[in-house]
This record gives C-alpha cells, structure tokens and sequence, in this order.
C-alpha cells in the first residue's frame, strides 16, 4: 500500500491512535462486551467517557467556570439557529468573511435584525476585513475565526464591547484561545476534534435565558446543559473519537505545543508556494489561515492546473483540489496533518516546477 498524504478539508485527518482506539472499542468498549455503538448512553462506562471528554475540553482550552461545554448532533450548521434562537432579542452583526459565515447570518435574519457589519466578498473573501466599529447595543457580534474555502483566518481574540460569538469549527484546538473573551464559541467537530457527527458549544451561561421567544426544548442550550449533553441520545461513536483525539492533544503537550507545529507547517508550505514560479497564494499574507493553505495556478499557468493534480495524486496527495466554488488548490493542514505530509507535498511542488521550467 503507498503512502498517502491527506489534506481533505473535512472529514479531516485524524490521529491514528484515536482510530486504533475507535476499533477496538467497536469490538469491546471498555471490557464490556459491547460495541460502543450498541452500548446504552446511561451506562457508567459511557457516562465516565462523557465526563471525561467534558474536562478535557475545559483542562485544553483553560475553560472558566462559569462556562459549560455541550456537545450535540447536528454540526455547525445547526448551531447557526441555535445561536440565534437563544441570543437574539433586538440586534445582532456578523462579519462576513466566507460562505459559512453568510450562512450563519442567513439564519439570525429568519429570527430578527440582524446584519453583516463588514464583508470582504468584494475581493472574493480572501482577506479579514478591519477598521469597522462594532456598536455598544448589539445582543451579541458573531465572527468565524477560520474560513476554510478561502484560506483566512482571524488568529488573534478580538477585544468585544458585546458578547462575542465565534464559529471555530476549523481552528479550534489549533491555537490557544482565552476562551473568557467570548460568550459562546461552537463548531463541528469534524476538521481537529474528530468525526463528523457531533458539534461542540462552549456557553457561558450567563448569556441563556434573556430571550422573549419561545426557544424549542432541543434548540435551547440551557437543556442540553441541564442534562449533561444526554437530554436525548447523543452521537456516541463521534463522542468517543473526539474524546480519544482530545487526549490525543494532551498527550502532545497541549494546545500550545499544537500550535507550535501547526505554524512550523504553515510555514514550510506558505514559503514553497511564495518562492515556486507554479504557484500563488489566494489570501492576503496577514490573513493567511494556519489550517487552510489556498493557492492557484500562477499568471500564464493556468491551463496547467488539471496537471498539476493528477501529478500530486500519482504522488499520493489526496484532498488538495480547491472548494468547487473557488478551484485551485487547498491543503488543508489541520492537527493531525504532520511535517512529514507537508514536507512531501513541498517536495511535489518543487518537482513539478522542475519538471515545467
């Protein structure tokens, strides 16, 4: 079998303990006897993997107190209503930076006023917008830190003067985060935290119950809080990987240590792709996302394009085609994705080049 490096954006790359952990607890979870996928969510075995993965996300990311972590089928895109339904009251703004944050905005304005403060769809998304004013009588200001079709990412926790609201579904876990700054950071699981299937909310619960609408029983964080994350049943197998993929990242040395390397790759390939004569970046450098890389044919290159990918993948890259709605190229470098992957996507590069001049 020939080695593979794998970029896809999502399902994403996952650390092979995590899998080797997953099947064997398909067999026999915790020397029940019982695959995890028939075990019942109220067992002992199952409510210690849902505390543990609980405190692990809070020892992580260095979670307040007066913060809880949900974890919730559906995946972001679902959280989008949840935000709206139990924060929106009179006004709330997004920053439009990519297709998932216009959408997280689709769903505010079905349940009230709400609008983008800024966008940067005038250059095709490829940079973070700044120099906007976020006003002092918003319900709440909601962001997405990493835009994973165009390649940019907001790396550093902005300064509120409401409550912040932040979609993370591709970064989270890949930088530290002073998570106090925010009043609620969700995503889905499925780019650092594991499968797809399951979503991630981290409430400060202050923020719950000021609504005056009619929240639905499963659309109000404050159930799935009261209740542990198991008001219903949650997505056990994807629960019990990201679980295995968090002390994955404990054992790693943390989230600090991850961002170490997360920037080290970043580097590597963000350096290839400045200096190859094939290639161009997509994203203003100051915005470039550390977890995404876009990039495009050069000027004049373009018909080489197709080329390029049936070269890469002769050279075992999978998962580097751009999002369909962009073309180009995405390397997608998330946690798991190692130096060596980069290093030999680089290598590609550079024969390419060589092969072309």
């Amino acid at each position: 079998m020939k080695k593979v490096h794998v970029f896809n954006a999502g399902p994403c790359l996952l650390p092979q303990v995590a899998i080797d952990n997953a099947i064997e607890a398909l067999k026999d979870f915790k020397g029940t006897g019982v695959s995890v996928i028939s075990i019942s969510h109220r067992t002992k075995e199952w409510e210690g993997v849902m505390d543990e993965c609980r405190a692990l996300w809070k020892e992580l990311l260095n979670i307040p107190d007066d913060y809880e972590v949900v974890l919730l089928g559906g995946g972001a895109s679902l959280q989008f209503l949840y935000v709206a339904m139990n924060l929106l009251e009179n006004k709330a703004a997004y920053l439009e930076t990519g297709v998932w944050a216009k959408k997280a905005l689709k769903e505010a304005k079905g349940l009230g006023n709400a609008y983008a403060i800024a966008s940067s769809a005038d250059r095709n998304y490829s940079y973070i917008p700044k120099g906007y004013e976020i006003p002092a009588d918003l319900d709440y200001f909601h962001i997405t830190t990493n835009n994973t079709i165009y390649g940019t990412e907001i790396r550093e926790d902005i300064d509120c003067p409401v409550p912040l609201v932040a979609d993370m579904s591709s970064d989270i876990m890949s930088r530290p985060v002073d998570v106090s700054k925010y009043a609620l950071i969700y995503g889905g699981a499925q780019k650092n935290v594991g499968p797809a299937g399951v979503a991630f909310a981290i409430v400060r619960k202050d923020i719950l119950g000021k609504v005056s609408r009619y929240i639905p029983t499963m659309l109000d964080y404050r159930t799935h809080i009261d209740k542990g994350s198991m008001f219903n049943t949650p997505p056990v197998f994807s629960i019990f990987i990201m679980n295995e993929t968090l002390k994955w990242i404990k054992s790693m040395g943390g989230v600090e240590e991850i961002h170490k390397l997360n920037l080290r790759k970043a580097e590597t390939l963000y350096a290839e792709i400045d200096r190859n004569s094939m290639f161009i970046g997509t994203a203003d450098k100051e915005d470039r996302s550390i977890m995404n890389v876009c990039f495009v044919m050069a000027p004049g290159k373009e018909a080489l394009q197709d080329e390029f990918l049936a070269f890469a993948k002769e050279r075992g890259m999978v998962g580097i085609k751009g999002h369909r709605s962009v073309g180009g190229f995405r390397a997608s470098i998330y946690n798991a994705c190692t130096q060596e992957d980069v290093e030999a996507l680089v290598d590609c590069m550079k024969e390419f080049e060589d092969l072309k001049k």
